[in-house]
């Protein structure tokens, strides 16, 4: 009988401890957080189990000592933007997530992990500290979450259905949305649109699709001048924004890739002395709370936050019992307010 690939048999306990030079019991530890252990041994053996994919031993540990309900939640840092976790969307995210984790009965970690380290986030799955991970965001790191799929990391994504994915992810029909708000300006006689928003970020990317899209089935080729790029974070779409009016670039309506972004566009259109929505129309992405606050309330694309919590759990727990669920699209709506109207005559 042919021997078993030693590359392919299942790594255990003892196979790190006599990598890492340490008993099996220290490994045990540092694997469950002990402070028995100290920070440097317990990072080294943390990492070693990583890099042996590990985390398909300590599935099955959990499985014997009793079922794990905490869950994890990442909302991944961007060292470019600095996008804080005071975002409303992110606050909104977390808010609907909690109540449906209390809902099932299980409680909620959360995180923060550099972009660029994503792979840090399977720690917080194979040290025990969570049964799965959901994961606020792709970030443009789709190759490093399908490597996490692959390694049976047990996550799930809110963000954008994109080719080749082997990860699940909940989000809504970004397209779609975008397709529906070009139209609202469109159908109010708009016709100089601009955009704003990352198009290197998947969801943004698809809402600018959708823009494009609708502009064309109206006979308008999309105008690359009228491209505004500017990451979510609001200082940054109010710079973005005073460097579009300094080129002196005509729009009667803007489009924005989240309410965030509209929000800070439209405070800076105001401030110099461009009539909100008479001059032009504002149309955002997300409606957040502040979006129908103030003097003047936020046209936006509504993504069912209510709705997105409750989805992503049902499919984080699927994953936490070893299951692959499949991905969801839900739907989104626009909310049509003041900061929209027809254009004059």
């Amino acid at each position: 009988m042919a021997r078993p690939d030693p590359e392919k048999r299942r790594v255990q306990m003892m196979d790190i401890a006599r990598l890492a030079g340490v008993s099996a019991a220290t490994v045990s530890r540092a694997l469950n957080g002990s402070p028995l252990i100290n920070a440097e041994t317990r990072q080294r053996i943390v990492e070693l189990a990583n890099s042996l994919n590990y985390s398909i031993n300590a599935s099955a540990k959990r499985l014997r000592q009793g079922y794990n309900k905490t869950i994890g939640v990442v909302i991944p840092y961007q060292r470019k933007t600095r996008q804080h976790i005071s975002d409303p969307f992110f606050l909104g995210m977390l808010g609907t997530l909690a109540d449906a984790l209390t809902d099932r009965g299980h409680d909620m970690l959360l995180s923060r992990v550099d972009t660029e380290r994503l792979e840090d986030l399977a720690e917080i799955y194979s040290t025990g500290r969570a049964s799965a991970v959901a994961v606020i965001g792709q970030w443009g790191q789709h190759d490093p979450l399908n490597a996490l799929a692959v390694r049976g990391v047990p996550f799930v994504v809110w963000g954008a259905h994109l080719p080749n994915q082997l990860y699940c992810t909940v989000g809504t029909d970004n397209a779609r949305g975008g397709r529906i708000a070009t139209e609202h300006l469109l159908a109010l006689g708009r016709r100089r649109l601009a955009f704003m928003g990352d198009i290197h970020m998947p969801e943004a990317a698809q809402r600018y699709e959708g823009h494009c899209d609708a502009l064309r089935d109206a006979g308008l080729e999309p105008d690359p001048a009228l491209l505004i790029p500017t990451s979510f974070k609001g200082d940054d779409a109010q710079l973005a924004m005073r460097k579009f009016l300094a080129r002196r670039k005509r729009i009667d309506g803007l489009f924005a890739a989240s309410d965030l972004i509209a929000l800070n566009a439209m405070g800076v259109l105001m401030a110099q002395g461009q009539r909100v929505p008479q001059d032009v129309s504002v149309v955002g992405y997300d409606d957040i709370e502040a979006a129908s606050y103030g003097h003047l309330p936020l046209t936006t694309v509504r993504q069912p936050l209510d709705l997105a919590g409750r989805e992503m759990v049902d499919c984080l727990l699927q994953a936490a019992q070893g299951q692959r669920p499949a991905s969801r699209v839900l739907e989104t709506t626009l909310q049509a307010r003041a900061s929209t109207a027809p254009l004059d005559p």
